[in-house]
């Protein structure tokens, strides 16, 4: 980030002259801030004490910033930050930072080992672009920016609502693969005979300070591996157990967060990360000798800090809606599909979690068979190998997390288009007007309580067309693709159970708590 001086606050809406625009005295990385949090715990600084230092200590000095131009090409922003290992680069225009370009913003453009360092590419590439002039100023953020960082430091909440279904040829006493196998009769709807489980609970647990509590929401999904069925297993116990025992982890950590700390319950005077409540739950499924097996991904939404934490083993996961408006998002994060004049939305993709398989159709899993297997040739993992990650959040992005039921069967650029249609349809927004709807914030009009009545529209509304489409087979369904792709003869959709938990990020609760 660009460290502007105190004195001009670059969120002033009033008319200024250059001068009257913030200076900007220097930057400061993600880098810069680790490095600060690494000295003050080798001091035995305090938390509190590591948090207040002041960033001017710490950051680069404008007269040590490496800048770029508006003219010059991203090949070029490539080379300087590929070569010096720097985390982003102002872009300068008539003494203002106008933009920022980031690594990240590079990902797609690679070096190879001999074009990234050297004298020769240092004096080339760099030499003349070290330090800004003390009287360089920030550029005023547009209006859709300042009414964002307005919000920044509000906290967050979410509305969640879960729709699930089995797969279609199953009943309470037999399975079928196909049509064939299942007979003339209608599809099969009742939940209780899915393999596929979820939770969703909300929970106060100590901050990292331990004085305060503040509450969080934690959520999974669960896949029970139906394979188990044939030597006698019901799959669903697994995947429901553990679901189930994630739950009663977040409830009795909650109670006794309120009481007197016991020896032994340290663990339970803290946030609990969706990785530990997975293996906790994992440890208690096996002591019950729960036979089985199966996919898990557990999310913690922290509206506090604008978070979502999650951990994901297998090949369900959690994708991220979001609004970006290409009128002012940068040219890399623009849709290049379609002209602007043609798209009737910028709600894009804005995340997806990562799958881990171990081959096709054969996804990591917790699993039991009543001993310890070990060794590397197997699909059984713990928690402690699942993909783990913390993502931004905003308000208004919608967060759905599901199992391979929805993803194998409707392409994430359905999800989204049937998202907006819900949004429209809700008057979350309309006909894509990003502005009306942060004019609509910006006077307290958050439609929380409408977000909490048709949230499990969203849910239902997805499961509903995982389950058409699997039994369409006339269409290349994403299964179908990457089983082609994998020498697998495939076409149609995949039947199979399916679970949808569609979140709503609002800026206000809403009068219908979770339990």
């Amino acid at each position: 980030m660009v460290v502007a001086d105190e004195l001009h606050s670059p969120l002033q809406t009033s008319v200024t002259t250059p001068l009257e625009r913030s200076k900007v005295v220097g930057m400061c990385t993600s880098r810069d801030l680790l490095r600060i949090i690494n000295c003050g715990m080798k001091d035995n600084e305090s938390a509190e004490e590591i948090m207040n230092k002041p960033v001017g200590d710490y950051m680069t000095p404008i007269t040590q910033v490496i800048y770029a131009r508006p003219e010059e090409t991203i090949g070029m922003c490539r080379s300087i930050i590929t070569k010096l290992g720097v985390k982003c680069l102002p872009i300068l225009s008539q003494g203002r930072v106008e933009r920022l370009i980031t690594a990240r913003d590079m990902s797609d453009y690679g070096l190879d080992a001999a074009e990234r360092g050297g004298k020769k590419h240092y004096l080339d590439n760099a030499n003349e672009r070290v330090g800004l002039s003390s009287n360089t100023s920030m550029a005023e953020p547009p209006a859709y920016l300042r009414a964002h960082l307005a919000l920044q430091q509000k906290p967050l909440f979410m509305n969640a609502g879960l729709a699930e279904l089995p797969h279609p040829f199953k009943t309470a006493a037999s399975y079928g693969i196909d049509r064939r196998d299942y007979g003339p009769d209608d599809e099969s709807l009742d939940p209780e005979l899915s393999e596929d489980a979820s939770f969703i609970t909300r929970v106060s647990l100590p901050d990292e300070t331990g004085k305060e509590t503040r509450n969080v929401v934690y959520a999974g999904v669960a896949d029970g591996v139906g394979s188990w069925r044939e030597y006698g297993v019901d799959p669903r116990e697994f995947s429901h157990t553990l679901m189930r025992e994630c739950g009663n982890i977040l409830r009795e950590a909650a109670c006794k967060a309120g009481k007197r700390m016991e020896k032994g319950d340290e663990k339970f005077r803290r946030t609990i990360a969706p990785a530990e409540v997975m293996a906790q739950a994992y440890e208690r499924v096996k002591a019950d000798n729960v036979i089985g097996s199966s996919t898990a991904c557990v999310a913690m939404f922290d509206g506090l800090r604008h978070q979502l934490h999650f951990s994901n083993l297998g090949d369900s996961g959690i994708i991220v809606l979001r609004h970006i408006d290409s009128t002012i998002a940068g040219t890399l994060k623009r849709d290049k599909t379609k002209p602007r004049v043609e798209r009737h939305s910028d709600l894009r993709i804005a995340f997806v979690s990562q799958q881990q398989l171990r081959a096709f159709n054969h996804p990591f899993q917790l699993g039991w068979t009543g001993e310890e297997i070990v060794g590397e040739d197997t699909s059984f993992k713990s928690a402690a190998e699942s993909c783990t990650t913390s993502i931004h959040i905003r308000r208004g992005d919608i967060i759905i997390m599901a199992t391979d039921g929805l993803f194998d069967n409707v392409e994430l650029e359905d999800i989204a288009s049937m998202a907006l249609e819900w949004e429209e349809k809700s008057g979350f927004i309309r006909n894509g007007d990003i502005a009306a709807r942060e004019k609509r914030w910006e006077v307290g009009s958050s439609m929380t309580n409408q977000s909490a009545e048709v949230v499990n529209e969203l849910a239902a509304a997805l499961v509903g067309k995982a389950r058409e489409n699997s039994l369409d087979q006339s269409i290349d369904s994403p299964f179908a693709i990457l089983a082609k792709e994998n020498d697998v003869m495939w076409s149609g959709g995949m039947p199979d159970d399916c679970t949808v938990i569609a979140i709503h990020v609002v800026g206000a609760p809403s009068t219908d708590e979770l339990g």
